[in-house]
């Protein structure tokens, strides 16, 4: 130690630092705050958000495979399928498999095999979220070729599942599209509207028709197997089951028989027909003319040739039968009754008809140019005289004209229940010529109103429900295609006409066809009906559209027919007279088997006059 230097013998200075002052005090108390930090942070993952990570967990290690409900089948009103399910192959995922790594293989085989973009497969995972517990499907309707491509890379495709699915399926295809609509995947919107009442992504939706009408009643309720995975995502074992509820069966008004025959009778022409029972307005029948096939809208995604067949010019999703056109002269019933109704013209009346009338210093010409002589009411709707109208027009006026017009349901909608689906048509007036032409109602209006012409819009629908009036005696009837047991005066109104107007309005309607424009429903097939024509103008250098409406039997009528024809040209009853025979002789050949003679192959060669 001697050897040591002297000036570190004498070094006497305490190097040591450690719990001098206050750092002891402050070590002490940064352990207890980050002691108690992490244990507030546990308490607070514990308290607050145990429940979300319970969630998380159960999620990754319990998983919902759902089970879509079965819609509710679609009868007519006598038993037989309109619309159905089928059960086609689909692929699904489960919404994070896009994240995994084994997405870079996966996501390529499927766009190949499926034929669809990897895009459009994330986008739809993206929006079910990550942590939902739910398979999303990303194709539907598999071929067999597919399905052999799918089992053939199944060691490729992890987490990808084939399952089988409820579809809609229309198995009388176009012939009842604008009546039962379709089904179809909501989009993003609807979604979003409606994910308060249950749907959920993939889920299908009545966009038209019945099945929109409907919707609540067809859809049922969702079901599903709620089953524990393993780590990679196989199941272990089914926890629990809910089965899925179907939705309920509809029974329509709707007679397959009649609507079979409405749909040939239209043919190829744009146009529409409705068939009504006139007692109660239960709809026999309705079809649109161009129609499309219901069935392209349960694929997972339309080709070309799909989308051109719902989307062409001639607007094949529009039901005509719903949409309004103008009546021409069929609304002669709506001006007899006011003339009648009014109390300034009889039963008896006779008016001299004319080749042209001038009125306000405007010609108003008959249709067949010279006149009819003097006619009565009858001989008059038979005839289709439209200076008999002028005069019974002019004498009632505007307002009393407009106001039976209204009585008769036109210019508001039916109560069909295709309530967004539906035209309210158009009774003009004083005020909605003021507000659209910025001119006064003149009695101009009035005269072209009283021949179903000007600016006057009504729908075949519309139209079948004058028809019935005269037809049940006097009373509106409410259309409707759900069937049900309420009897027949919970489904009309009463107009409370005269006895002697009904009695008028159904011998004019008689006499068309017995002497007047319709003598093509004077046939052995059929019972005596009654009708009426109308041939309207549709606008210079366009051809006309054409209109027949009939009842049978005529004095105890069972059904109400009303045929109307595009821009048809020609004239109403030898162009849409044969249509509304067709229907006839169907329901009578049908419902009265034997009692009438067989429809003849070749149409009549009797030829219609006027409108």
């Amino acid at each position: 130690m001697a050897l040591l230097p002297s000036f570190l013998r004498n070094h006497k200075k305490d190097t040591r630092t450690v719990g001098r002052s206050y750092q002891s005090i402050f070590f002490i108390l940064f352990t207890l705050a980050t002691l108690a930090g992490i244990e507030a942070r546990l308490a607070f993952l514990q308290i607050f958000e145990g429940h979300d990570f319970h969630q998380r967990a159960e999620a990754n290690r319990i998983r919902m495979i759902p089970k879509h409900p079965e819609r509710g089948n679609i009868f007519d009103r006598n038993g037989k399928l309109l619309a159905s399910t089928r059960y086609p192959r689909s692929v699904y995922l489960w919404p994070m498999a896009h994240t995994k790594p084994s997405w870079s293989v996966v996501g390529p085989r499927l766009a190949k095999i499926l034929d669809i973009s990897q895009e459009e497969m994330e986008k739809k995972l993206q929006e079910a979220g990550p942590n939902s517990s739910s398979l999303i499907r990303i194709a539907r309707d598999l071929n067999e070729a597919q399905v052999t491509a799918l089992k053939e890379y199944e060691s490729e495709l992890p987490g990808v599942e084939i399952n089988t699915e409820a579809v809609r399926y229309y198995p009388q295809g176009s012939a009842l599209a604008h009546v039962l609509g379709y089904t179809r995947e909501l989009n993003a919107d609807q979604l979003k509207q409606r994910k308060s009442e249950g749907y959920r992504l993939g889920d299908v939706i009545g966009q038209m028709g019945v099945e929109k009408a409907y919707e609540s009643m067809l859809r049922g309720e969702w079901g599903g197997q709620q089953v524990e995975v393993d780590g990679a995502g196989r199941p272990i074992r089914v926890l629990g089951e809910k089965e899925a509820k179907a939705g309920k069966d509809l029974h329509l008004t709707i007679d397959l028989v009649l609507q079979t025959a409405a749909d040939k009778a239209l043919g190829n022409r744009r146009g529409a027909i409705v068939a009504l029972d006139p007692n109660n307005g239960a709809v026999l029948a309705m079809v649109s003319h161009p129609s499309f096939d219901p069935n392209i809208f349960s694929k997972q995604k339309l080709s070309q040739k799909d989308w051109e067949s719902v989307q062409g010019k001639d607007h094949p999703l529009v039901n005509r039968a719903l949409s309004a056109f103008p009546p021409a002269s069929t609304f002669k019933i709506v001006t007899t009754t006011a003339g009648l109704e009014s109390g300034k013209f009889s039963p008896d009346t006779i008016l001299q008809t004319y080749g042209s009338l001038n009125i306000g210093g405007v010609n108003f010409g008959e249709w067949n140019h010279a006149g009819f002589g003097p006619l009565g009411f009858p001989r008059a709707i038979a005839m289709s005289s439209d200076t008999f109208f002028y005069q019974v027009g002019r004498k009632v006026g505007g307002p009393t004209l407009i106001e039976w017009t209204r009585k008769y349901g036109f210019g508001q909608k039916t109560g069909i229940e295709f309530v967004n689906e539906e035209s309210k048509g158009l009774v003009p007036d004083e005020t909605w010529k003021q507000k659209v032409w910025k001119m006064p109602w003149t009695i101009g209006d009035t005269i072209n109103m009283s021949i179903g012409q000007g600016a006057l819009q009504v729908s075949p629908l519309q139209s079948a429900m004058m028809f019935s009036v005269p037809a049940n005696g006097g009373y509106r009837v409410k259309p409707h295609l759900l069937k049900d047991n309420e009897q027949a005066k919970s489904w009309r109104e009463s107009l409370n006409m005269k006895a002697t107007t009904i009695s008028v309005l159904r011998d004019g309607l008689r006499k068309v066809v017995s002497e007047g424009t319709g003598k093509r429903l004077d046939v052995p097939s059929i019972p005596p009906a009654s009708g009426k024509s109308g041939t309207a103008e549709a606008g210079i250098g366009r051809p006309n559209h054409t209109w027949f409406g009939a009842y049978a039997p005529s004095n105890k009528p069972e059904i109400v027919v009303v045929a109307f024809g595009e821009n048809s040209g020609d004239h109403g009853g030898t162009v849409c007279g044969p249509m509304v025979l067709q229907v006839l002789e169907a329901y009578f050949q049908h419902y009265h088997s034997g009692q009438y003679a067989k429809p003849q192959q070749q149409e009549s060669e009797v030829k219609a006059n006027g409108d």
